[in-house]
């Protein structure tokens, strides 16, 4: 109440002095002690209430505002949070699989690229031997690993189960090869040890670079066929190609 008082009276106290001088120009000063006093209260008794409303609704109206904009920012929070969680694996961060599959659509469509496929080896037995909920953290461990040894730019998602995703834009087969064996080695060096118990962690890598109108089920495709071919081959390593032409 105390904000709204002074405000109101010198509104008021305006509109006495504009009422006053008014009065003045144009009666030319000829005024007895009614007009005096009627030009001077008057203003005053309409004015002050008056100001006093309008003070009190623009302050209610500016509290509205306020709460309006809180409203407005929580709302938006929300609306990000559903988005990341629509895009991404709740139990790893990653990107999940729809996400991930529409990344690769879009360097499909734009120009050269990669990607890797990679699969947690021999995971069956960490989940029999250990737990889900040891295998869990597992999967988490190896995501970090994955985010630290791509590029910045490289998209990483889980695909399902034990089996990740990366999908390098503009790499071209070499350069896979070289984030494949970053990512293979930030695996292999993961000191994974629930319980006090060391348990190894390794994964095997199938990739394949391909170029601008490859079909991104042609190009899932091969990437795990080389992944098979990896596993095939020992696990923990890397098995990439390149398709030259449109998959």
């Amino acid at each position: 109440m105390k904000k709204l008082l002074l405000p109101s009276g010198a509104l008021a106290l305006i509109c006495a002095c504009a009422s006053l001088l008014i009065t003045v120009v144009v009666v030319q000063g000829q005024m007895d002690g009614t007009a005096w006093l009627l030009s001077t209260i008057c203003p005053l008794v309409i004015a002050f209430p008056s100001g006093m409303f309008f003070f009190w609704q623009r302050e209610k109206l500016g509290n509205a505002l306020h709460e309006l904009s809180i409203v407005h920012a929580e709302l938006a929070a929300m609306h990000r949070q559903l988005m990341h969680k629509a895009k991404h694996d709740n139990q790893t961060g990653l990107l999940n699989r729809e996400s991930l599959v529409a990344a690769l659509d879009t360097v499909s469509r734009s120009g050269l690229g990669c990607l890797l496929v990679i699969d947690a080896d021999r995971f069956k037995d960490v989940n029999d031997k250990h737990g889900h909920p040891v295998g869990d953290l597992a999967l988490v461990e190896i995501a970090a690993a994955l985010r630290r040894g791509v590029r910045a730019g490289d998209s990483v998602g889980r695909v399902g189960g034990e089996e990740f995703a990366v999908v390098l834009p503009g790499a071209g087969e070499v350069e896979a090869a070289a984030v494949a064996e970053r990512i293979r080695k930030e695996v292999e060096r993961i000191d994974f040890r629930p319980g006090g118990i060391v348990v190894p962690l390794t994964v095997s890598l199938g990739g394949v670079a391909f170029y601008c109108g490859a079909r991104s089920s042609a190009v899932l495709k091969i990437a795990d066929e080389r992944l098979y071919q990896a596993k095939r081959q020992g696990r923990n390593r890397a098995v990439l190609t390149t398709v030259n032409a449109a998959a």
